[in-house]
């Protein structure tokens, strides 16, 4: 095999290291345009899973690097004058160009040919000259702009600036600190090297940078290797706290977009990708270089394990793809977090500390209680003590409110309107497609009563109409019948019967939606055709390609939806729900005066955004003035429409404060199903920022909602004021009694979450297999566990720090 590798950054030199390694007649030969001597870049962090892997692959590069690093297990958040520590996570890390000096030392030792001070010939000409072309040449690559056809790159330019600097203030743990200033915010993302300097990363939003005065200074062309001086020593005079007398120093420091660097391809023939080149991910989640070196080991891996280069490749790819973008998702989470941490400065410090934490969804509650039981108990007790505030009752004592602090958070009430709910968890709107003419039976009682029995604070009933007209299929229950409206009394009297959980319904019209089969296996809903009903919208747009076009609703029709609404509301009062919701989103008939893309109207009812919410205040309006106040009263809505011209992130805030203004205790904050075209990016709790960003941005109450599927995700989600709710949809369609089980999997056993009294015997977990035994001790001496706080203290003596200096 012949060789050849463009770019001698760490990545390049390492797969060039690991390749001649493993196959001693192979002909490698690198290419850098830098000097072997140049020095760029500040310091680099590893996590304890690759550096398992570095050891293995190589022990004596991970030796040396062992030799160099500064480890530590901190956290440090610092902000609003105070600082938060969390302990057991484990960094170690050191200087770049250290590095790169025991990568280069080790390709020498093995006898890679390292050209430095070269530019490499041009792709083609290496391809067709070797066997196979690894291209290492970082974020800007000109190998992926050479074979951008096949590659079809994406580059996601953000808009918040930083700049990559370091210091001589050697910090003792990984720090991150938020200033609020008049400006707006900075954050700083510092981790020490070695026993002299830290990396230290400045991060602004675009306008906080603008007022801050960065952009004047940054308004000119700079030399290659030249930095922006005027910038850092402004940066001196806002951060001098935070440096105690230290300075900042720069190397080629300029103000910086962050790109995200996505491939549809990695590998073009014999040519492939790694790196910078392949992909990037936000430096709050972890170090670029350390995913290149994990893309050096698993290429050299594949091409030692497979027959030929073109399998191999393949192969590579499809390794390292999946741990790649998961990697992706965590950092596009933190890097989101990080552009709008304006957002969260109205927090206190111990529930922004935590926020801050578990911004990438990567880290959770349950997570941080191991890693650090005592930092998730401080902030336990806070919000314990936030919640008592607003839900104990009258006369509650000293003891029995400061008790919560160790409740888990989701078993904390929360007051919603007028109803004190018993814990945090909501059975969201499912649609049974069960009823007939409307008129809900005993599925719907033992959906409705399974989950109330199951634990959930707050149960809906799905999807029911405000007339028949309004209905999505046959199958859908109704409220606009007095058959209907007896029978939901039965179910709720039932419900009340054997539980204290609180039972609300969800009205709706379905608008252009409506007059459908109940859908099929693949989720799809074919029109009922002749069979069906007329259909009203915003506008006379149809859902998809084979729907009805709707007709365009008149003032006659929407004084007839009003009524309907209201009439319905007085029914459910009736028929005993404790709450309502109103379906704002999804493509019905409020969501499609609500979306620019369903509603075309001319009127008043159309247009800009005060326009289309005229119709849907005026029946939130109408409502809330038949809705009793000690009740609960609450909106549903696609926050996003999930293609390109749809509702927009500042379309959805004022949507929110809009109904908040008009009555509403709370939102629930759904995405899409607005348009047949949506393109959504599914997850895991894929939809929770938008609730994140309605609360935060309002302070109206906001029920999360979509693939929250664990009671580790719904204590991390209210415990960082993402959201005050979580609706727990599928997960319970799974185990209807899966707030019990999570209850019982933590260890908790209050009025939160009480088991029925004839299902008592079933609160612990069934024993299985094995489960009674008990393992022998193997060892003689047992291992100290490793501290949770662990602190980088430099190993310098005075003299030699002072002289660093």
């Amino acid at each position: 095999m012949r060789v050849a590798v463009i770019g001698g950054g760490p990545g390049g030199l390492y797969f060039a290291a690991l390749a001649q390694q493993l196959s001693p007649q192979w002909e490698i030969t690198v290419w850098e345009r830098n000097a072997r001597d140049d020095a760029f870049g500040f310091g680099v962090v590893f996590s304890d899973e690759t550096l398992d892997g570095i050891a293995q692959a190589d022990p004596v590069v991970f030796e040396a690097m062992s030799a160099q690093f500064a480890r530590w297990s901190d956290i440090d958040v610092r902000y609003g004058g105070e600082v938060h520590v969390s302990g057991g996570h484990g960094f170690a890390a050191l200087d770049r160009n250290r590095l790169r000096e025991i990568l280069q030392g080790r390709c020498a030792e093995l006898g890679v040919e390292v050209r430095y001070g070269t530019e490499a010939p041009p792709v083609a000409e290496l391809s067709g000259a070797y066997d196979l072309v690894v291209a290492a040449d970082g974020i800007r690559s000109a190998v992926r702009e050479r074979y951008a056809g096949t590659f079809r790159p994406d580059l996601d330019e953000r808009s918040c600036r930083y700049m990559w600097l370091s210091t001589d203030r050697v910090f003792e743990a990984f720090t991150f600190i938020v200033e609020k200033r008049d400006f707006g915010s900075v954050q700083v993302h510092a981790y020490p090297y070695d026993d002299r300097r830290s990396t230290f990363i400045v991060e602004m939003a675009q306008e906080d940078w603008r007022r801050a005065g960065f952009a004047a200074l940054a308004d000119r062309e700079f030399a290659r290797g030249e930095s922006d001086e005027a910038s850092v020593r402004l940066l001196e005079e806002i951060l001098a706290d935070h440096l105690d007398g230290h300075r900042l120093i720069p190397n080629a420091s300029k103000w910086i977009r962050f790109t995200t660097v996505r491939n549809a391809s990695w590998h073009h023939g014999n040519v492939v990708l790694l790196g910078d080149a392949a992909h990037t991910a936000h430096f709050s989640i972890g170090s670029g270089t350390k995913l290149a070196m994990e893309d050096s080991l698993a290429l050299v891996a594949c091409l030692h394990e497979h027959p030929d280069v073109g399998s191999a490749l393949a192969a590579y790819e499809a390794e390292r793809r999946p741990v790649v973008e998961s990697t992706q998702r965590a950092a596009q989470a933190s890097l989101e977090w990080f552009e709008n941490v304006g957002r969260y400065t109205a927090q206190a410090p111990p529930q922004f500390a935590f926020n801050l934490l578990t911004r990438s969804r990567r880290v959770t509650y349950d997570n941080l209680r191991v890693r650090d039981e005592e930092f998730t108990a401080a902030v336990d007790a806070w919000h314990a003590d936030r919640s008592a505030l607003t839900t104990a009752r009258p006369g509650a004592t000293a003891a029995q409110v400061s008790a919560t602090a160790t409740v888990p958070p989701m078993f904390r009430p929360f007051r919603l309107g007028g109803l004190l709910l018993r814990n945090r968890v909501v059975a969201p709107p499912v649609a049974l497609y069960c009823a007939r003419d409307g008129v809900p039976g005993d599925f719907e009682l033992v959906h409705l009563s399974t989950r109330a029995l199951g634990g959930s604070g707050l149960v809906f009933a799905g999807m029911t109409a405000v007339s028949a007209a309004g209905r999505a299929t046959p199958g859908c229950p109704g409220l606009y019948t007095d058959e209907q409206e007896a029978a939901w009394r039965r179910i709720t009297d039932f419900v009340h019967g054997q539980s204290d959980a609180c039972l609300g319904v969800q009205l709706t019209h379905a608008g252009r939606r409506a007059a459908t089969g109940v859908p099929r296996s693949d989720g799809r809903a074919v029109p009922l055709g002749p069979d069906g009903w007329p259909l009203i919208a915003a506008s006379p747009l149809a859902w998809g390609e084979h729907a009805a076009v709707p007709r365009e609703a008149t003032r006659q029709d929407m004084d007839a939806v009003l009524r309907d609404f209201a009439a319905a509301a007085r029914r459910a009062d009736r028929a005993g729900f404790d709450a309502l919701e109103l379906q704002y989103g999804h493509g019905h008939l409020m969501s499609g005066f609500l979306s620019p893309l369903t509603n075309a109207r001319t009127d008043a009812y159309g247009g800009n955004l005060t326009g289309r919410l005229r119709f849907p205040l005026e029946v939130l309006g109408a409502v809330r003035a038949v809705w009793p106040t000690g009740k609960a009263l609450v909106v549903r809505i696609s926050a996003a429409d999930w293609a390109e011209g749809g509702t927009s992130e500042a379309d959805a805030v004022e949507i929110a404060r809009a109904l908040g203004g008009a009555g509403a205790d709370a939102v629930e904050v759904s995405t899409g199903e607005v348009v047949a075209h949506e393109r959504p990016r599914y997850g895991r709790s894929y939809q929770t920022p938008y609730a994140d960003l309605i609360r935060n941005a309002t302070a109206l109450p906001t029920i999360a909602v979509g693939a929250i599927s664990t009671y580790d995700d719904v204590n991390s989600i209210i415990l960082a004021g993402r959201a005050d709710l979580c609706a727990v949809g599928r997960a319970q369609l799974h185990d209807p009694l899966w707030t019990l089980h999570a209850a019982a999997a933590q260890d908790y056993s209050g009025p939160a979450a009480p088991w029925p009294a004839s299902w008592r015997a079933g609160m612990d977990r069934p024993p299985g297999a094995r489960t009674d035994r008990v393992p022998p001790r193997l060892r003689l001496l047992r291992e100290a566990p490793a501290p949770v706080h662990q602190r980088w203290v430099p190993h310098l003596p005075a003299a030699a720090a002072a002289a660093a200096r």
